[in-house]
């Protein structure tokens, strides 16, 4: 409930600065939105006011409650939060609101603004980063958690809009969320019935809180926004199980509100305008003078205010000192579980070392499809990693993601660590992102293909620097008979023009242990594992070659028999047929070196030197990959042979495609003759 000091009036007149410091801060900007600010107000101080637990002293406290603003078009509300709850935002900071260098961009930013939990804008995205957060603390919290010690019993809190509910990977988490019981999450609708082009009656006229209620979700609807007793009437029901109807309890809430936007604009209230521009100084006055503020100065915070605001700071304070005497205690009983908090929950350090714990593969073994090999590797891997958990888009016996003797997580299990995500590609990767920012690992899997599904997450992985782990299997016309809708062709290009994305495509078994190694101890980026369908043969080189040359995304894989004449370069699977053309060319006495390059990502970061010296001064190379040769050129050079895809597959078993289309070494020889007659082959 409310604190007992905080009077109507002046909770009205806290509401109404947040307010008009989101004006004044789109005003100033002269861009931005305004209109949500204006009308969430409300709900969103109430909230902060009295239910979410946080210490804007130690924002990464662990054991805090989450708050995700899903519509991040609304950042001038939330950075008006962060300045007067104490988390280091200055009224200068507020003033150089969507300007170069400043703390305050367009759409709120995670490890740019302290207090920010994710990077918000592409509406939908937000939502499904909650759900991956609730998910992930529940997990956590099942992991930890010992009788009369619970170190984490955290919420999220994550606000919407209209928006937000159109886009179909809310939807689809929104899905998820409700099959997982996700109690602890607990959604915020700001119910304005406004969008861009207008009236959402243009194109949204269901009925969202039916829609969640058939989703497995807890609804209640507060008719008004801007009565502060209803919206704690519905708090208290969201978050409190003892005032849940029994068959509410485990179930994700949301509270439907109905609000204004632009709500205090005697002229732009309920309409369009002022979703995404300022007022405008005449309007501005006006509603300074509609909501009885002072004409002067802007950024205007009364003094009366300031304590309501510093009063959360002042409780989470308490609550984290609290949290830390209990943690003392815990560690006290239970030091290797609070080793293992401190190191990975806390500070985000995870064991590494994955290599060092298994037996490279030999090239005598079976050839095997490095999906196979990934299915093997991660057994060792979740040993090392106890919070490596993950799943598929209902493709785990395709993508070999499942940790065997580990149970499913689902609601009744919430420490399972085998997820299965159902056919929802785009809420996957927006789930794995929440899961991320919670210091989990999380990684998913699907086929190379339906990445494009999913690519709005992904890009926003490759924003935030998560290190999310895309396991994406089936990586050419190999995977055969499926045909042309399930064989990528554009995608590794297309994924590699995500900056900060790491796209590994390894040629055999141990390129994979060896991948694998990086991504277990690496945590600034999301990695691509792009793994084939069909088997390939283990690669008979010194797995130290192999391990090192992984690390910086390119190497020597074979060296020519004297000074090479030809320079060979592939990833994946055309990396062992490179093999065989390698033999047949050094066989017609033309000295020829091979190159692997796994991942061109990391390769591209390597100083001038390194690249030199593993491409070689030869003129003549060729570059060999299964996909769209748009990525082939950079490193071929003027005379150079790009042998590639640049057009849709066919239906037929592998070993046929890959002839018709050109990936066999007499029709390679044939290019190479063409091109390259100083040889005289």
């Amino acid at each position: 409930m409310a604190h007992p000091l905080l009077t109507p009036e002046i909770e009205l007149r806290a509401i109404n600065t947040l307010r008009m410091l989101s004006v004044d801060i789109v005003q100033k900007a002269n861009s931005g939105h305004p209109g949500t600010p204006m009308g969430f107000a409300a709900p969103v101080f109430v909230l902060w006011r009295d239910y979410l637990r946080i210490n804007p002293r130690n924002p990464d406290w662990a054991a805090r409650d989450r708050f995700v603003l899903s519509g991040g078009h609304a950042s001038a509300l939330l950075y008006s939060l962060l300045h007067l709850t104490g988390f280091g935002l200055t009224l200068e900071d507020l003033k150089s609101f969507r300007q170069w260098g400043s703390l305050t961009p367009g759409h709120p930013e995670y490890h740019h603004t302290r207090g920010i939990e994710t990077t918000t804008g592409p509406l939908g995205q937000g939502f499904a980063n909650a759900v991956g957060m609730a998910l992930a603390l529940r997990h956590l919290a099942t992991t930890f958690n010992r009788p009369g010690m619970a170190l984490l019993n955290p919420r999220v809190f994550v606000t919407c809009g209209d928006g937000d509910m159109m886009e179909g990977v809310a939807n689809e988490a929104a899905s998820f969320a409700g099959h997982q019981g996700l109690s602890n999450l607990i959604c915020l609708y700001d119910r304005n019935h406004i969008s861009i082009d207008g009236s959402t009656d243009l194109a949204f006229t269901e009925d969202v809180p039916a829609r969640f209620r058939a989703l497995g979700w807890a609804v209640r609807e507060v008719s008004d926004g801007n009565s502060t007793s209803a919206i704690r009437d519905a708090l208290d029901w969201a978050t409190d199980p003892e005032k849940a109807l029994p068959n509410e309890k485990d179930k994700p809430k949301m509270i439907a509100i109905r609000t204004h936007i632009g709500y205090g604009s005697p002229t732009y209230q309920d309409t369009a305008h002022v979703h995404g521009s300022p007022l405008g100084a005449e309007e501005v006055k006006k509603t300074r003078e509609h909501l009885g503020w002072p004409p002067s100065p802007d950024f205007f915070i009364p003094d009366e205010v300031r304590p309501v605001f510093a009063e959360i700071g002042k409780k989470g304070a308490e609550l984290e000192a609290a949290w830390n005497e209990t943690f003392a205690r815990y560690r006290a009983s239970f030091p290797k579980e609070a080793d293992l908090f401190e190191s990975a929950v806390i500070n985000g350090n995870h064991a590494s070392g994955l290599a060092g714990r298994l037996t490279p593969f030999a090239p005598t073994d079976k050839p095997m499809a490095t999906r196979q090999a990934f299915g093997t590797v991660l057994q060792e891997a979740s040993r090392m990693q106890p919070l490596l958990f993950g799943g598929s888009a209902d493709l785990a016996p395709s993508n070999n993601t499942l940790i065997k003797g580990e149970t499913d997580c689902q609601i009744a299990t919430p420490g399972g660590r085998n997820l299965h995500f159902g056919v929802r590609e785009h809420a996957m990767g927006g789930i794995m992102n929440g899961m991320a920012l919670t210091r989990v690992r999380p990684y998913g899997g699907t086929f190379l293909v339906f990445s494009d599904y999913m690519k709005g997450a992904m890009r926003l992985s490759a924003l935030m620097g998560l290190p999310v782990l895309y396991v994406l299997t089936h990586d050419s016309i190999g995977l055969g008979e499926d045909g042309p809708t399930h064989q990528p062709v554009e995608h590794l290009t297309s994924l590699r023009a995500l900056p900060n994305m790491a796209v590994m495509r390894p040629a055999d078994a141990n390129e994979t242990l060896a991948a694998m190694d990086w991504i277990t101890e690496q945590d600034s980026m999301p990695v691509s594992l792009i793994l084939s369908r069909q088997a390939l043969p283990i690669l008979d080189v010194p797995f130290e070659r192999v391990l090192s040359g992984v690390r910086r995304g390119g190497y020597i894989l074979r060296e020519a028999s004297k000074e090479p004449v030809v320079t060979l370069m592939g990833t994946g699977s055309e990396v062992s047929l490179l093999w065989k053309l390698q033999d047949e060319l050094e066989r017609r006495s033309v000295p020829t070196r091979l190159v692997s390059l796994p991942c061109t990502t990391l390769f591209d970061r390597q100083d001038k030197g390194y690249r030199d010296s593993v491409l070689g001064g030869t003129a003549l190379r060729l570059f060999a990959e299964a996909g769209s040769t748009l990525s082939a050129w950079r490193y071929v050079g003027s005379k150079g042979i790009a042998v590639g895809l640049d057009h849709f597959g066919a239906s037929a078993p592998y070993e046929r495609l890959m002839e018709e289309f050109g990936f066999s070494v007499p029709k390679i020889m044939a290019r190479i003759k063409e091109c390259w007659p100083e040889l005289a082959l």
